[in-house]
């Protein structure tokens, strides 16, 4: 599949099955991306033919070729020259070499990706671009498991869905919402939820936007009851965000709803109920509004929750893409607000969901923690990366415009063709496939993206 064809001594052609991702990897090469983290991350190791920065590199192209496991470097980077030198690779390290790489991450190290990834989505990401005057910003935070075996560092017993006594670790996400981007993601200890992770990651998040106090007042946090404590949502309240979550007291919960004074029946499910918690509180730093929720389980009763929202009934009617003048209509404010708690499930749950399926997560495991980490971040730069090629490309080919991280890796990056490369391994021309039902989709737009690094795309038969 990888047989160089010889044309000349000075023209070079290449088959490749992801003719896709040899040109956005010329495109990322050429914005700098990578640049960033050689610049700032230090390995303590040795080079003997490749620097641990080009190993770096080698693992996260192999991530974005939807490796399951980084063993899967010889497969998929190391036979290919067309996708090596689209990312300035002159070769490609052994997979064990780039398992020593990570093995050899220190903490100093982590915390050097985490800035340059920072440092890389503040310089090209959308969240970093967004007008606070003119729309909300919407982060959302969320914890998610991540199995692995019981001899790796801080593997412990923990929640992990429809898992019961796995071990494994915990992975933080804070994820712009409005864009799709990941802003921050951290690894933890496998006993730890989001109740002990909430603070620190939207800490980190704070840094990696460089949020200012007028920002923060126009930024929404939306979390489950995980981060729904006191002190959670006072320290969200004092630090100026707006917030909308759900009340971690479950107990609390009980109390409240019986406060009501009038149920209203959700249209969308009968057997959902919300109102209008009527008992006065003075817990909150700032003014809450509080909606109890209760929904009929099995055996009749009902079970009870409440939501806390900082958001007016107005500001809240149109983020669930309602006319404002509805304010007066005391069912469709109480909806609206149990709604948008809803969108948590279109929100950092599908991105978590994505990052799972396209980049195949629970497969890639370290044993060492500051390795698994390094991992973590570098799936963190392929998902933004995956995003921003995503919009690169849509303006031209708008039916990926809605695709997920699955989609992008299985059905866009890997679609075959042929690669020109000059004597300088410099590349042309890409030729796409003209068979694959996605070439004539992304071909007007990777040819316009790679219109100034002079490189041609084209459909032709292979």
């Amino acid at each position: 599949m990888n047989e160089s064809i010889i044309i000349s001594d000075k023209v070079r052609e290449q088959i490749t099955a992801k003719a896709v991702l040899v040109g956005l990897g010329i495109q990322i090469r050429q914005l700098g991306i990578l640049k960033i983290i050689e610049k700032e991350v230090k390995i303590g190791q040795k080079t003997v033919k490749y620097t641990p920065h080009e190993k770096l590199t080698d693992a996260l192209i192999a991530i974005l070729s939807g490796a399951k496991g980084l063993v899967e470097v010889n497969k998929r980077v190391r036979s290919d020259v067309a996708l090596q030198a689209a990312f300035g690779r002159e070769g490609c390290a052994e997979q064990s070499v780039v398992q020593d790489t990570l093995d050899a991450c220190s903490e100093s190290s982590v915390k050097q990706m985490q800035s340059a990834v920072e440092n890389i989505l503040r310089a090209h990401s959308q969240v970093a671009r967004h007008d606070y005057g003119k729309k909300w910003l919407l982060m959302e935070v969320d914890m998610t498991g991540r199995p692995c075996g019981r001899k790796a560092e801080f593997a412990s017993k923990g929640y992990f869905a429809k898992q019961r006594n796995r071990r494994g670790r915990q992975e933080g996400y804070v994820v712009a919402s409005q864009y799709e981007e990941i802003v921050v993601k951290r690894l933890y200890d496998g006993t730890v939820q989001l109740n002990a992770a909430f603070q620190p990651l939207m800490q980190a998040a704070q840094q990696a936007l460089n949020l200012s106090a007028e920002q923060r007042a126009r930024t929404i946090v939306r979390v489950d009851s995980g981060a729904g404590s006191v002190e959670d949502v006072n320290w969200a309240l004092e630090q100026g965000y707006q917030f909308h979550g759900k009340d971690y007291s479950g107990r609390r919960a009980e109390h409240l709803a019986e406060s009501v004074t009038t149920w209203f029946t959700d249209p969308r499910d009968a057997d959902r109920q919300m109102g209008w918690v009527t008992e006065p509180s003075e817990l909150y730093k700032r003014p809450v509004k509080r909606i109890a929720v209760r929904c009929r389980k099995n055996n009749g009763q009902w079970a009870s929750a409440v939501i806390l929202s900082t958001l007016s009934a107005r500001d809240v009617l149109i983020l669930t893409s309602q006319l404002p003048d509805r304010e007066s209509d005391a069912q469709a404010v109480l909806l609206a607000y149990v709604y948008f708690y809803d969108q948590r499930g279109g929100g950092v749950e599908i991105e978590i969901k994505e990052d799972k399926q396209g980049f195949c997560m629970p497969k890639r495991n370290k044993k060492r923690f500051a390795a698994q980490q390094m991992v973590c971040q570098l799936e963190v730069l392929a998902h933004n990366l995956l995003v921003w090629a995503r919009h690169w490309l849509s303006p031209f080919c708008p039916k990926i415009a809605k695709f997920g991280m699955l989609r992008m890796v299985r059905d866009v990056l890997h679609i075959t063709g042929i690669v020109t490369l000059d004597e300088q391994r410099n590349i042309r021309k890409i030729i796409l496939n003209s068979a694959d039902p996605f070439a004539k989709y992304t071909q007007a737009g990777l040819a316009s993206i790679l219109a100034l690094e002079h490189v041609a795309v084209c459909l032709g038969e292979i």
